[in-house]
């Protein structure tokens, strides 16, 4: 019998409420499949999990705690809300109960602490849980070293304050069991390589106490999840993938806000702005009493997101539930974020507009839709994010809302991209040398390399090794290689890419320290004359003082949001791959120099998101050494194409900005992760050159992935600039929202004709 579809909530019982639905598509309710307690499952936690209703587990929770028990690591890769973390506790609890010890790590804060409340709850018997992170007070610190047997904390803090002082912590790792891994799809990336050297610093401190601890990771369903784990941990790792917990029914529908009357950059048609969309959607939900929780792609963008929800409900006289609908993102003060986080927990709250802070698994329940404002980066994180709904067992909606670019409007049209693909496989570099230095003069620190060492970090070690001594920083003596300094190693490595200290946000009216941002993105965020948001509260930036690391900022009002301009220049350093099509083009990947500049902004009104003028700046520039992907034509093809009037600038230009935008159909990036510079005539090459770059000192992967799939990924880009409905270029295919030349020139015709050359040599689209 055909099972009904999931009841849409609210104002969405009405179809034609949204004329803007490109596609809703039905996930359709399942049941579970119990298993069996494993004979070794502690009988007081069985009895604890039952007085909460938990009587049997499901089928992967109990396969991955055998799994774990015997000895295998283990990665748990199933849905939203499947009981995971049931998966690696009853392990845990085995090992506490026998003497052991269990490390949890989780990329956020939030994630660890919940998890500590979980646990507690619970009251096992002997269990002496504890978060061990950077709000851990001195004396809370001195109690978990020498009592806790499951401590909580993240990579951050085990760089920084435990490997380096294993010695304080040598009788709980001497004991350690279990290392968990939570969320580890989460670990991508320049951060995914960082913590991939954590842990095999951490596995050779194990050795040193006498120990060998399991992993057990869990993760969001994900391609290849043992090759992943295996590459993140150095270990083989044995994947549970078949998911065995019941799903609710869900809606998903995705949404192209339409354009608007107001023209852009060079005429270019508006849309408008997803974070608008979101905002009335959200009022909407929140008024028929929709616990709604909205992704939004950035801070700035949680708070519009927020402030014009709360305005719109104010406007229909709804100003008890406008009090109900708030903004969560980064760079809050814990506490602020502690008391955000159980009033949406508690329905206090009915909207929070959130960066992705909250796509982690921490438990927030009865949840009944979700908003995702802006593809969020990866399929993985799309169906992370819109799990968050429907945690108490009903039908509910989550919303896929395009921005104004190539990938969001390429989805909006093609469902089959969402619904018919398996998620992507996590792109990681351990051995990226800019990673794999700063943790060899770490991991000297905590004891001296020996040569048996060379396995465990990588082939290139000793040659990374030598630099390093050249460098003074290690120094080479008959028992390996020694740390040189009195300074703490680990403070070379900055394992979130961040690249410099934090820039502290101060309000000179009041004093008060508002929050604070990376070094790097201070320069696009907080320079002179930015639009700065803080919880709901709006400020203009007076000044940026980067050698002190202080932005200096005042309350008001402005009717505009701003957005920076830079200038990009790239160097080819080295040739690591190429290869030559038939169309006569070729493909590199390669090291390469990129010098940007952050060299003024636009003002643009909040709500229909038209410029409103532009200004200059006077910043330093930043210099970054990474990987790229690069692609040239031979002369007789560039010759074609002058033949037939095609402005080679304008053309590679718009091809760039395309190419950007649907790269994350294959890696696990976004556009904010990467970037680009094309040239008509490029000085390294001596010809039409377009360059695809990692954002990240020493690259993360994406410029590779692209490389690997190249023929696939401008297959991809040609296609989504010939279906946009536009005549001469827009957002949604050729034009950049970080473009440093205000989006001139570009061609449509002229990047169609390009990539007619790249793939086949001039005989049109396959």
């Amino acid at each position: 019998m055909r099972r009904p579809e999931p009841v849409l909530p609210g104002v969405w019982r009405d179809d034609t409420r949204y004329p803007q639905v490109t596609h809703i598509e039905h996930v359709a309710r399942s049941g579970g499949v119990s298993g069996e307690w494993p004979g070794w499952t502690a009988p007081h936690l069985v009895g604890r999990l039952a007085d909460r209703g938990i009587v049997r587990p499901w089928s992967h929770q109990a396969e991955a705690a055998d799994l774990a028990r015997s000895g295998r690591h283990v990665i748990i890769a199933t849905g939203t809300a499947s009981g995971k973390s049931l998966g690696f506790l009853v392990p845990a609890v085995d090992a506490v109960d026998t003497g052991g010890t269990v490390l949890y790590l989780s990329p956020t804060k939030a994630l660890a602490q919940d998890q500590l409340r979980w646990i507690s709850d619970l009251a096992l018997p002997g269990m002496r849980a504890a978060v061990y992170d950077g709000d851990t007070s001195f004396e809370e610190r001195s109690w978990v070293r020498g009592h806790g047997n499951y401590v909580l904390t993240n990579p951050d803090m085990l760089h920084h304050g435990i490997l380096p002082r294993h010695g304080a912590w040598s009788r709980f790792l001497r004991r350690l069991r279990y290392v968990v891994i939570d969320e580890a799809h989460r670990y991508r990336g320049v951060f995914g390589s960082h913590v991939a050297q954590i842990l095999r610093r951490l596995r050779r401190i194990c050795a040193r106490y006498r120990s060998e601890p399991v992993f057990v990771l869990a993760s969001a369903t994900s391609g290849s999840p043992a090759e992943s784990a295996t590459r993140l941990t150095g270990v083989p790792v044995t994947a549970v993938s078949e998911d065995g917990s019941p799903r609710p029914g869900m809606s998903v529908a995705l949404v192209e806000p339409e354009l608007t009357d107001l023209t852009g950059e060079h005429g270019a048609p508006i849309r408008r702005t997803a974070p608008s969309q979101a905002a009335e959607m959200l009022a909407d939900l929140v008024r028929d009493g929709v616990r709604t929780l909205v992704f939004v792609r950035s801070r700035q963008g949680a708070e519009v997101v927020a402030l014009t929800a709360q305005r719109l409900l104010s406007e229909r006289g709804d100003h008890t539930l406008a009090g109900r609908v708030a903004a969560y993102r980064g760079g809050y003060l814990p506490s602020e974020r502690r008391e955000l986080e159980e009033a949406l927990r508690s329905g206090e709250l009915l909207g929070l507009a959130s960066t992705n802070a909250l796509e982690l698994g921490v438990d927030i329940s009865g949840l009944d839709a979700v908003l995702i404002a802006g593809w969020p980066g990866t399929l993985a994180s799309l169906w992370q994010q819109a799990g968050r709904a429907g945690r108490r067992g009903e039908d509910s909606l989550a919303v896929f809302i395009a921005r104004d670019d190539p990938l969001d409007t390429y989805l909006a049209h093609h469902p089959e991209a969402i619904f018919g693909r398996s998620v992507e496989s996590t792109v990681l570099d351990p051995e990226n040398p800019h990673i794999l230095g700063p943790h060899l003069c770490a991991a000297a620190q905590e004891l001296p390399i020996t040569k048996d060492d060379f396995v465990l970090f990588g082939g290139t070690t000793e040659e990374r090794l030598d630099g390093l001594v050249e460098r003074r920083l290690l120094r080479k003596r008959p028992r390996g290689w020694f740390w040189t300094s009195n300074e703490r190693a680990s403070d070379l490595a900055d394992i979130r890419g961040s690249g410099g200290p934090p820039v502290q946000i101060v309000d000179t009216e009041s004093g008060q320290l508002l929050g604070e941002i990376d070094e790097p993105a201070a320069h696009g965020t907080v320079h002179p004359g930015a639009v700065y948001l803080h919880q709901g509260s709006t400020y203009l930036v007076d000044s940026l003082d980067l050698d002190e690391g202080v932005a200096l900022v005042h309350a008001a009002e402005p009717p505009y949001g701003t957005w920076a301009r830079d200038t990009t220049d790239i160097t080819v350093r080295s040739v690591l791959r190429e290869e030559r099509w038939p169309s006569g083009a070729t493909v590199y990947f390669g090291e390469v120099r990129v010098a940007r500049q952050v060299v003024g902004f636009l003002k643009r009104d909040v709500r229909t998101g038209s410029v409103l003028g532009e200004q200059p700046l006077d910043l330093p520039e930043r210099t970054l050494d990474t990987r790229a992907v690069w692609w040239t034509l031979p002369a007789e093809g560039e010759a074609r194409l002058r033949g037939e009037d095609v402005g080679l600038l304008g053309a590679a230009h718009a091809a760039e900005h395309a190419a950007i935008g649907l790269l994350p159909l294959l890696a696990t990036c976004d556009r904010w992760d990467i970037g680009g510079v094309s040239t008509s005539v490029h000085g390294d090459t001596g010809r039409l050159t377009v360059f695809v770059y990692d954002g990240y000192e020493g690259g993360a992967g994406f410029a590779e992935r692209g490389y690997s799939a190249a023929r696939k990924w401008l297959s991809a880009t040609r296609a989504a600039i010939a279906d946009c409905e536009c005549e001469q270029g827009c957002p949604s295919c050729i034009q950049s929202p970080k473009c440093g030349t205000g989006n001139e020139p570009l061609s449509k015709a002229g990047a169609l004709r390009l990539l007619d050359e790249v793939l086949t040599g001039g005989g049109g689209a396959d």
